[in-house]
């Protein structure tokens, strides 16, 4: 089985300018995915997607892979099924590498606990038959019902249409475990999303869970 981890890092950013080269314990973000990801020896390559020259020369540098991708899969709309279709068909086309396996590798998640990630891998190999794709989540406190956004000038829930009353405000343990996504581990399967021509159809409806630890997404600069 053909396993790549693959680490996207544009350049462009509406959070922080040059975030995935930002410092974080005095190294670059994009550096400690790339480390972390070749620790891993079941991984068999390590690829970084990007659409500068200097954080391919960085990523190099650090021991990785890289493929140039194109300005238009680099916008601030664009979808993670592009730059995977274009790094898919690179190194097939170009390598002569089949990928069965990405591991997607978010520079914006510095701190991965490597034991965790090897349970992680180990789990999504011998399932593989068995989902379209794996993602990773940590439980949250509040279950969705409970959560609000803002319309107008006031709170409303998300669930007005299909709940009723004041839903938002009855007893969380009444609802399931809610789980938000995080930057720790995702696995994409090519064999699934290369057969759809649509942009958006990428994970599938088996996506298999990784629950774990909370695990922090460097989103701003506070976060650093």
């Amino acid at each position: 089985m053909n396993i790549v981890a693959i680490i996207p890092a544009r350049k462009g950013s509406k959070g922080i300018k040059n975030k995935n080269i930002m410092l974080y314990k005095k190294k670059p973000l994009l550096f400690h995915s790339i480390k972390t990801a070749l620790k891993l020896k079941k991984i068999n390559k390590v690829l970084v997607s990007t659409d500068s020259e200097k954080y391919k020369l960085l990523a190099k540098n650090y021991g990785a892979d890289v493929v140039l991708r194109p300005k238009k899969i680099s916008q601030d709309n664009s979808l993670e099924k592009e730059f995977l279709v274009h790094a898919f068909n690179y190194l097939r086309w170009e390598k002569n590498y089949k990928v069965d396996l990405f591991v997607l590798f978010r520079p914006t998640c510095p701190d991965r606990d490597i034991n965790d990630l090897k349970k992680a891998l180990n789990i999504s190999i011998k399932n593989f038959k068995k989902y379209t794709s794996v993602r990773s989540a940590h439980m949250i406190h509040n279950p969705a019902q409970k959560n609000f956004k803002i319309k107008g000038k006031y709170f409303t829930g998300f669930f007005n249409k299909t709940l009723k009353g004041e839903y938002h405000s009855y007893p969380r343990q009444i609802y399931p475990i809610t789980y938000s996504p995080n930057g720790f581990f995702d696995v994409l399967k090519p064999q699934y999303f290369m057969k759809f021509k649509s942009k958006k159809k990428l994970w599938g409806n088996k996506i298999f869970p990784i629950i774990t630890k909370f695990y922090k997404d460097i989103d701003t600069k506070n976060d650093l």
